[in-house]
């Protein structure tokens, strides 16, 4: 209840169908908006008229500062009044507020509450509404396929604590940034929690004959995969073994990932 959905205009290879975009309703009225999208003008005119109708508008939340999620922000606050919640400035440049990891952001008593969910980006947040069991998972998680974790702004070590969070709380929907709502969360977050760790392995398997560069490891892994994707493979890749590096499981030769040559640790 008090939950409304306003698909943006962004169809993509990356955004799926579009952004959502969400207006959360107080038990008195008054909303908050996450994600406002795109910068364009009949979406934020939606939005802003939509939470107008549900008692105007009390904050802007910002899951993360990629485009597709931020960059109508500035318009949103214009048409509004309402200022910019977000992790932090460095993320999210229009913020007129940082939130804390647990901070309550939806007014009129309803507990709505900001999760630091790094790995997708580091100032990645999730919003949980607490009465619906609902969490708003910005690009943590999709409601198709799996997300991009590309370094260095994303991070995987991080992301992998951040799903086993998620995985703990007492969820019963989740509302991603792209594609349809998750009726079933632990499915979901098991899924990618397997899916990570059995790349994971791939990656050792592909390490285990000697070293090798990211691209000589995608060739292997993701031979069955059209070539034009095999650039967001390298990220992939590169976030994996990034991880494994911090883990101390593996090193390279040289700075730049894409062109060092990677050994196991023995």
């Amino acid at each position: 209840d008090g939950v409304f959905r306003v698909l943006a205009p962004n169809p993509s290879p990356l955004t799926g169908e579009g952004t959502n975009s969400y207006v959360v309703t107080g038990p008195q009225g008054g909303s908050v908006i996450i994600d406002p999208g795109p910068a364009d003008e009949g979406h934020l005119v939606a939005l802003a008229d939509l939470a107008r109708r549900r008692g105007g508008t009390s904050a802007i939340l910002i899951t993360h500062g990629h485009p597709d999620h931020l960059e109508g922000a500035p318009r949103l606050r214009e048409l509004t009044n309402a200022p910019i919640l977000a992790w932090s400035v460095e993320g999210s440049p229009h913020a007129d507020r940082v939130v804390a990891d647990g901070e309550a952001v939806l007014p009129d008593g309803r507990a709505l509450r900001a999760i630091h969910t790094p790995g997708h980006r580091f100032d990645h947040l999730s919003f949980l509404l607490e009465d619906a069991g609902a969490l708003f998972a910005g690009d943590h998680v999709a409601g198709r396929g799996t997300v991009v974790i590309a370094p260095p702004e994303g991070d995987l070590l991080d992301y992998m604590t951040s799903l086993e969070r998620l995985r703990a709380l007492d969820l019963r929907l989740i509302l991603p940034g792209h594609g349809p709502v998750i009726d079933d969360p632990v499915a979901l977050l098991d899924y990618y929690i397997a899916h990570r760790n059995e790349r994971e392995q791939q990656v050792l398997a592909g390490l285990a004959a000697g070293p090798r560069t990211i691209a000589e490891l995608v060739s292997g892994i993701y031979a069955d995969v059209d070539p034009g994707l095999h650039g967001y493979a390298a990220m992939s890749v590169e976030a994996h073994l990034r991880k494994l590096a911090r883990e101390g499981r593996v090193t390279s030769d040289a700075g730049d990932a894409q062109q060092a040559r990677w050994q196991i640790l023995r």
